[in-house]
């Protein structure tokens, strides 16, 4: 063989080498370039992993902090309520005894009224009671007075102050009792005599021989009757 074709065939075994050589470079690079590529992508899996777990766990942690929050309230609904303290319960004793003090004072007013009545009640009566054996004096005297001398200014004088007693006595709730004509009544009348009248009906009122009065509706004076039958 000769040189040239030495050095010609040391060339082409030298650009194989260098071919060879940068082939086996392109390839390592490929499968750096391609392992890198996977070790980003298993990364990136495991970020979103990662985030989904973390999301997972704040989602459950929040769920336990609203069942915690539940029970806790719901314990709370249950327990015992907190003691009152001084100036709460000072407050509602004097409010609860200021009602009762309230309460006792309406009542002591309205049995106050109820006896202030009752007292007018007794003094009115018993000053009617004073009052009629005048009116009595002055219907015996009006009675007896005779026919011709009705006319006299002195026996009208007698008439009007008669009638205008009887008048006061009316607007302050005295009438009289009617008796003769009606039948007897132990409540408004005292017979003290009896009679027999075949024209008269039984228990009747045949006479009357003094009036008898009501206050209202109570009996001042019982009329003094005669009762036939």
């Amino acid at each position: 063989m000769s040189n040239e074709e030495i050095i010609k065939e040391a060339v082409e075994e030298a650009r194989r080498a260098a071919e060879q050589e940068k082939e086996t470079e392109t390839l390592e690079d490929m499968e750096e370039t391609e392992a890198a590529e996977c070790e980003e992508a298993e990364e990136a899996d495991a970020e979103e992993t990662d985030s989904e777990e973390a999301d997972t766990e704040e989602s459950e942690e929040t769920e336990d902090e609203g069942s915690e929050r539940g029970a806790q309230k719901d314990k709370g609904f249950f327990k015992r309520k907190p003691k009152k303290d001084k100036k709460e319960e000072k407050i509602e004793e004097l409010t609860d005894k200021l009602t009762r003090q309230m309460a006792e004072f309406d009542n002591f007013r309205k049995r106050t009224e109820k006896e202030k009545s009752a007292m007018y009640e007794v003094g009115a009566k018993d000053v009617i009671e004073k009052i009629l054996p005048v009116i009595d004096n002055f219907e015996r005297g009006l009675s007896a007075v005779p026919e011709d001398k009705k006319e006299d200014s002195f026996v009208t004088g007698m008439e009007m102050i008669y009638k205008q007693m009887m008048t006061t006595l009316e607007s302050i709730g005295v009438k009289p009792i009617e008796a003769v004509g009606n039948e007897f009544n132990p409540d408004l009348h005292n017979a003290v005599m009896h009679i027999e009248d075949e024209e008269l009906g039984e228990n009747v009122v045949a006479e009357e021989f003094q009036k008898g009065y009501m206050y209202r509706d109570s009996v001042v004076r019982h009329s003094m009757v005669k009762v036939a039958n």
